[in-house]
C-alpha cells in the first residue's frame, strides 16, 4: 500500500525474465511485465513545445493530437507508476546523486536524500517535511532539517540534482539519450504532467510544479515523471490520512502485506521496535492485523480501498493524455526502466 515511500527493491519482471533484486536497504520498485499488445506507434507529426511565461523554453516536441477524456480505469495509473518509477527513482541511489550534492555542500547522503527531495519547497522547516514525506522518524528528520539549509541553498541543491539526473541517465542510457524514441517519450510525458492538474492538497507536486523545465528531452523525460510520481504520493498521503493511518502504521501495513521485511523498513526510517509494536496494537484493535502481524481479511479490504482510491486520485493526467498514448509511453519507457534497473542504477547509495 505504501506508495509514497516504500523500501523495498524487489522488481518484478516478464515470467520469461529472471527476477531481479535490489539491495534490501532500497525502495520496492516494480516493472510491469511487457504486454505484447502495446507496440511503439511510428511518431506522429510534430509541432514545438511553447515556454509558459516563467519557464526556460523547452527544446523538445511533441506530437499533436486533440485533448481525449477517456474515463479510463484507475487501474491505469497504478500500472504507469510501476513503469515509469524507476526512471524517476533512479536519483536516490546512483553515485552521482551524493557526488553533486557534495559539491555543493552536503557530504552525508542521508542529508543529501531529504533536502534534494524537499527542495522544491523551499528552505521548509523539519515539520513541513515529517508531514510531507509521511512515513519516516520525525527525529530522523529533525538531525538534516533545517541545518542542510545551512549547507547548501534550495536551489543550490535542485541544481545539483539535475545535473546528476543528466549524468546517470547517460551513464545508463547511452544513446537513447538522443534518440526520436526518447524527444517523443518526452513529449508524451509532458503533455500528461502539464494536464489541467490542482496543486489543492497536493504540496510536494505543488513544489515541483513550481520548477522550470529542463531543455534537453531525457530530463523533460525525467521531470515529468517526477512531477506525476509526486502527484501520486500527495494523494496516497492524503488517502492514509483519511483512513487514520499514521507514519508508522502505513510502514507495519506494509510489512503485512509481505512486500518488505519490517527491519528493512525500521532501519529505513529509523523507527524503534517499541514505535513499531505500539503501531500495531493500534492496528489490531481496528481489527486489521492478527496476533502474528499479517492482515485479517478486514485489513486487507482496507489495503485494496486505499490502493483503489489512490489510484482514482492519481488518474487525471492520463486521462488527459489518453489511453493509446499511455500505452505508447509505457512501451518508450519500459525498455529504459529496465536498463536502468539491470545496469545498477537503483542499486547502492539511497536513503530512500
Amino acid at each position: 500500500m505504501l506508495r509514497a515511500e516504500p523500501t523495498l527493491a524487489t522488481l518484478s519482471a516478464d515470467p520469461a525474465e529472471p527476477m531481479l533484486r535490489i539491495e534490501p536497504t532500497e525502495p520496492m520498485l516494480r516493472i510491469e511485465p511487457t504486454d505484447p499488445t502495446l507496440r511503439i506507434e511510428p511518431a506522429e507529426p510534430i509541432e514545438r513545445i511553447e515556454s509558459s511565461d516563467h519557464n526556460d523554453s523547452l527544446d523538445v516536441t511533441r506530437p499533436s493530437w486533440p485533448r481525449r477524456f477517456s474515463g479510463m480505469e484507475p487501474v491505469v495509473a497504478r500500472q504507469m507508476w510501476r513503469t515509469l518509477e524507476p526512471y524517476h527513482g533512479m536519483i536516490y541511489f546512483v553515485p552521482e546523486g551524493p557526488a553533486a550534492y557534495a559539491a555543493v555542500g552536503i557530504t552525508d547522503t542521508r542529508d543529501g536524500y531529504f533536502a534534494s527531495r524537499a527542495a522544491p519547497m523551499g528552505a521548509v522547516p523539519a515539520e513541513v517535511v515529517i508531514a510531507t514525506f509521511f512515513n519516516f522518524c520525525p527525529d530522523l528528520v529533525r538531525r538534516t532539517v533545517p541545518r542542510c539549509w545551512d549547507l547548501a541553498t534550495p536551489s543550490a541543491v535542485l541544481g545539483a540534482r539535475l545535473s546528476a539526473a543528466d549524468a546517470a541517465l547517460r551513464r545508463l542510457l547511452g544513446d537513447d539519450i538522443s534518440s526520436p524514441s526518447m524527444k517523443t517519450a518526452a513529449a508524451l510525458a509532458q503533455e500528461a504532467a502539464t494536464a489541467p492538474l490542482s496543486v489543492s492538497g497536493r504540496p510536494l507536486y505543488a513544489g515541483h510544479a513550481s520548477l522550470p523545465w529542463p531543455s534537453e528531452p531525457h530530463l523533460v523525460l525525467w521531470h515529468a515523471i517526477t512531477l506525476l510520481r509526486e502527484y501520486r504520493g500527495d494523494g496516497h498521503v492524503a488517502e492514509l490520512t483519511v483512513e487514520g493511518i499514521s507514519g508508522c502504521e502505513a510502514l507495519v501495513t506494509h510489512a503485512a502485506a509481505g512486500d518488505v521485511p519490517k527491519n528493512v523498513l525500521l532501519a529505513s526510517r529509523a523507527w524503534t521496535a517499541s514505535d513499531w509494536h505500539a503501531a500495531e496494537d493500534r492496528l489490531r484493535a481496528r481489527g486489521w492485523l492478527d496476533a502474528a502481524g499479517a492482515f485479517t481479511a478486514s485489513g486487507q479490504a482496507m489495503r485494496a480501498r486505499v490502493e483503489e482510491r489512490t489510484d482514482a486520485l492519481a488518474i487525471t493526467p492520463w486521462e488527459h493524455l489518453g489511453e493509446e498514448d499511455c500505452g505508447r509511453l509505457r512501451s518508450l519507457v519500459r525498455p529504459w526502466s529496465k536498463g536502468i534497473v539491470e545496469g545498477g542504477g537503483l542499486v547502492g547509495l539511497g536513503g530512500r
